[in-house]
């Protein structure tokens, strides 16, 4: 592939703000030979790639901006694959700010928002798939955010689809070509073996599609709603899980009255814990409110933690939440609260009813919490455990185009059955190679480019 040095640009890469050291990046044609002119050591212009070289940064009169490390990337085995130079230089604003304005003296332009990303894309350093999950990275808060953005920029799932469109567009080419014969009976491409490609095609899409909804809560945490009537236990069940009074507890029923939401990190998994009003008829005006957004927050949360009180909830009422829970449709932990106060054939009796399902026992009040803890990671991770080879789709952007491309996928397959023409059959299939194109940054426009790097930071 051609590789591009466009203008010079730079751009602090560490974090703004006071610190020990801080690195400045420059990229571009003529980065090297123009971060020599400032240098006082060693000719960079001469020194081979991925070496670093101690000297000093000069004003123009020649006096010292600050002694500096810079290393050398020479192109194409860097980042951006253009030559690229590093000045860690100490971690002060006034020398950030003097070794910018030198630079930009000697004709370097200061980086926009994720231009050196960009600049990787552009010169084929990885897709744009991968380009996107560089900013995941980076904005990673958790175990499993970071896990799931780097099997991203290691290539995840779109190095399979690059893979699976490139057969496809061949199989295209054969279609195109049969237009070019309409007056004659023939088939370039068989059809039996096009439907067997769309359809391994759609089995690689539908785990991918599937797991959006789990890879967007991992992304930004796991929204997990807990649930249950007045007095169950809930808020001390929040204040347990945070080891902090959170809510308010007091054996009045109906104290908790609004949404209270918090966040907590178990086994590497942000969990945003939502605690709620209790689940029951009321006349009470304020507390009704607060029963009408418990009910919107189940609508929207990724989890649900229904907790409720084992040593008064009777066989009959525990049916009656199970069947509630599955209406809802909804992932959910069935929680018995109050575990101290319940014998053990008590116990038995409720496990009994719900079969394969199993309650887990907790002391909201004494903290006995840890086999809830545990269950919420194995719920989650379980339900990231799709067939994606590790892969999860948390980006709105791959989601739709992926559903483009499967939905493009069906109507050429029901087009096959209906024995449509090749030109009908042909546009299906240009539809799903232009999703899958402009999923992986095969197919681009500026403004799309734009609008995905304007969200990078500024040195990324």
């Amino acid at each position: 592939m051609q590789i591009t040095q466009f203008e010079p640009i730079a751009a602090l890469a560490t974090a703004p703000g006071i610190g020990a050291i801080a690195v400045i990046r420059v990229s571009g044609e003529g980065a090297i030979e123009l971060t020599n002119q400032i240098f006082r050591g060693k000719d960079l212009t001469q020194q081979p790639s991925h070496t670093a070289h101690f000297g000093t940064l000069r004003h123009p009169d020649g006096g010292i901006i600050d002694e500096v490390l810079v290393t050398v990337f020479r192109a194409p085995t860097s980042f951006t694959k253009e030559d690229v130079v590093e000045i860690s230089c100490h971690g002060s604003d006034y020398i950030i700010r003097q070794i910018l304005t030198r630079l930009t003296r000697e004709g370097v332009r200061l980086a926009r928002p994720g231009e050196f990303t960009q600049r990787a894309f552009l010169n084929g350093q990885f897709d744009l798939v991968q380009a996107e999950a560089v900013a995941d990275l980076i904005a990673a808060d958790s175990e499993a955010s970071h896990r799931s953005a780097l099997s991203q920029l290691r290539g995840g799932f779109s190095k399979k689809l690059k893979e699976l469109r490139q057969q496809l567009i061949d199989f295209v080419a054969l279609v195109e070509l049969e237009l070019d014969f309409g007056e004659e009976d023939v088939e370039f491409a068989k059809r039996d073996q096009l439907r067997g490609l769309m359809t391994d095609i759609r089995r690689v899409l539908h785990p991918l599609i599937e797991s959006f909804a789990v890879g967007n809560a991992v992304k930004n945490g796991v929204p997990t709603v807990i649930v249950g009537k007045p007095n169950a236990g809930k808020s001390t069940l929040l204040n347990a899980l945070l080891n902090e009074e959170k809510a308010i507890v007091s054996e009045i029923p109906g104290t908790t009255r609004d949404v209270i939401e918090d966040e907590l990190f178990i086994d590497g998994i942000r969990f945003r814990l939502i605690d709620t009003a209790g689940l029951r008829h009321t006349t009470d005006t304020i507390e009704a409110i607060g029963v009408e957004r418990t009910r919107q927050q189940m609508e929207k949360a990724a989890l649900v933690v229904y907790l409720f009180d084992g040593s008064t909830t009777t066989p009959d009422e525990l049916r009656d939440m199970v069947g509630d829970l599955e209406a809802a449709g909804k992932p959910y932990l069935l929680v018995g609260n109050k575990a101290d106060k319940i014998l053990d054939d008590g116990r038995r009796t409720l496990d009994e009813i719900l079969g394969q399902s199993k309650i887990i026992w907790i002391s909201a009040k004494d903290q006995r919490i840890d086999e809830l803890k545990a269950a919420l990671s194995a719920r989650v991770r379980t339900d990231t455990a799709v067939q994606t080879d590790g892969a999860l789709i948390t980006n709105a952007r791959h989601l739709e185009h992926l559903t483009g491309t499967d939905e493009a996928l069906a109507r050429a397959i029901n087009g096959l059955d209906a024995g449509v023409t090749a030109d009908w059959l042909a546009m299906d299939l240009r539809v799903a190679l232009r999703h899958l194109g402009e999923l992986t940054g095969e197919v681009t426009t500026d403004d799309l480019l734009d609008s995905i790097f304007s969200r990078f930071c500024i040195g990324k």
